[in-house]
């Protein structure tokens, strides 16, 4: 697959999603970028703002295996990865899979659940395969992790540690649409019950696995200039001297964003990374891996207002 194919699949993708979840073409495009470049995502939002839909509608354009944990407080780990259950008419244990067994996961309300059962998607995550009674059960090459947080309520959460929230390649802030949006969501759904399905907006799956992987490989003949590479070193380093940043970022948020600026430029045509690639992905990918001194909390002040104060003050190639 070449570049211009990439670009035509993100460009398929994008309106495809559109026909079913309307005002969020940045965050289908970002769920993208994250999985031509390998990485999971962290959707945050209230209630009601198509969270669901959009990673639904996200995995059916590219025929995706879909499936759905609800995190709850009495989940435990091996309701997430599975376990070996005796199996009596056999005399022996037979694995029974769990549903982290699939290609694109919904972690629906992840700080919903305990730490342990948190831990269990860490393995998943970072190395696509679980263990299981001491064996290693290898998942699909495929296997993405797209979880869900409310922002608004706080009592009887678990926050994610920074070990697991370093996991996700971007945290999406998923917010109200405008008026417009409203109205057009009204419009599309008011006459019908029940929870939406991207089959009933005519959402139509555009690639397969041949295709994906077609993708994913044009990614990697991206060309990274020495300069770009400076950048971003810069920039993740900024976020480490910051007078309203108790901590920065970490060299892996730094190989991220190369990676993910790479997967941008190639669905925007091109076979080389600009500045303005990582501008773009900036907000997303570090706002949840920097942690905010308590004067800045305080202060009131937010990460993407940090993080934007240091896109203007790094100076980037030209």
């Amino acid at each position: 697959m070449n570049l211009e194919d990439v670009r035509a699949l993100g460009a398929a993708i994008d309106g495809e999603i559109a026909k079913a979840v309307v005002g969020q073409s940045a965050a289908a495009r970002l769920l993208t970028v994250a999985i031509l470049s390998g990485g999971h995502v962290l959707l945050e939002g209230p209630p009601g703002t198509a969270k669901t839909l959009l990673a639904q509608s996200f995995a059916r354009t590219l025929g995706l295996e879909f499936g759905r944990i609800q995190f709850t407080p009495d989940l435990m780990p091996g309701d997430i990865i599975g376990a070996s259950l005796f199996n009596f008419q056999t005399s022996s244990f037979q694995l029974t899979r769990g549903p982290v067994f699939t290609e694109l996961l919904l972690a629906d309300e992840i700080n919903r659940t305990p730490p342990k059962t948190q831990a269990a998607l860490l393995e998943a995550m970072q190395e696509r395969a679980v263990t299981i009674d001491g064996e290693t059960q290898k998942l699909s090459d495929r296997f993405t992790v797209v979880a869900t947080q409310n922002p608004i309520e706080q009592q009887g959460v678990y926050p994610l540690p920074e070990a697991q929230l370093d996991r996700f390649l971007f945290k999406l802030a998923i917010g109200f649409p405008d008026e417009a949006g409203e109205r057009a969501i009204v419009a599309q759904y008011g006459a019908r019950t029940g929870s939406p399905k991207p089959q009933d907006s005519g959402v139509a799956q555009v690639a397969d696995a041949a295709a994906l992987a077609g993708a994913a490989q044009a990614v990697l003949g991206v060309r990274l200039a020495d300069e770009i590479v400076a950048y971003v070193v810069a920039l993740i380093r900024a976020t480490r001297d910051h007078p309203d940043l108790a901590h920065g970022a970490s060299p892996r948020a730094a190989s991220a964003m190369a990676a993910a600026s790479r997967a941008a430029a190639a669905l925007d045509g091109r076979d080389y990374v600009i500045p303005d690639d990582v501008k773009l992905l900036a907000q997303p990918l570090l706002r949840h891996r920097v942690v905010l001194s308590p004067a800045a909390e305080i202060d009131g002040r937010q990460a993407d207002e940090i993080v934007a104060g240091l896109i203007d003050r790094v100076e980037a190639p030209r």
